[in-house]
């Protein structure tokens, strides 16, 4: 059994993400973007990851200064974006980045910019148990409205669901939640900084993983012994 924990939307509020590593213990940590927030300093970024205790898979956010590749790179966190690792019987992939938004923030791809990052990722992806995609922006059709009937989600991310179990995704504060587009699992857990995060089991013995929405404000559960 394997143990996730994905958190996106940070924006800089490193102090409140330190509590979701006091409440749990995941073997894994992904990250799906926006660790800061437009133009604030970068200097926070290494030893944040460094005090993650998992190891821990991050790629860039629409509001995250193109800067911030080679301090991820430099960090204790593997960078993912635009690469795919496995980790035993799981493949985990990254897209960071967005697709075009009307406020012209720092980490933004054209759509052909986009389509090609999504085709070289896509290639890169073996089949393996467990196939998850981190992508900041979600898959157009999930998750991704913005008012009712009016979806931001990025085409050609969509085009590309079929190829994994698991979609993590973040962007839209809005939507946090867990639908399913084409048969496969989308799952934003609402930003960071208001403490969301969520935790992703994966048991070999089980055909779908279970995914919790949690929160730092939740109670914790207490086990008597």
């Amino acid at each position: 059994m394997t143990d996730i924990v994905f958190i996106t939307d940070i924006h800089g509020k490193f102090d409140t993400v330190y509590e979701i590593f006091n409440r749990e213990s995941p073997d894994y940590v992904l990250i799906g973007g926006d660790v800061t927030d437009l133009g604030q300093t970068l200097d926070g970024v290494i030893p944040f990851m460094e005090d993650i205790p998992a190891p821990t898979f991050v790629i860039p956010g629409n509001c995250d200064n193109r800067d911030i590749i080679p301090v991820l790179e430099a960090s204790d966190a593997i960078l993912i974006h635009r690469k795919s690792i496995d980790l035993g019987n799981i493949t985990i992939s990254g897209i960071g980045g967005s697709n075009a938004t009307p406020f012209s923030t720092p980490f933004e791809h054209t759509e052909e910019e986009l389509t090609a990052i999504v085709k070289e990722v896509a290639a890169k992806t073996g089949k393996n148990r467990w196939n998850i995609l981190v992508t900041h922006a979600p898959p157009f059709g999930a998750l991704d409205e913005v008012a009712p009937d009016v979806h931001v989600g990025a085409f050609p991310i969509a085009k590309i669901v079929k190829e994994f179990d698991i979609i993590c995704c973040g962007h839209i504060h809005e939507q946090k939640g867990i639908c399913e587009l084409e048969r496969r699992i989308c799952v934003n857990p609402g930003p960071a900084y208001n403490g969301n995060y969520a935790v992703i089991t994966l048991d070999e013995e089980e055909d779908e993983p279970k995914i919790v929405l949690k929160n730092t404000r939740d109670e914790v559960e207490v086990t008597e012994e």
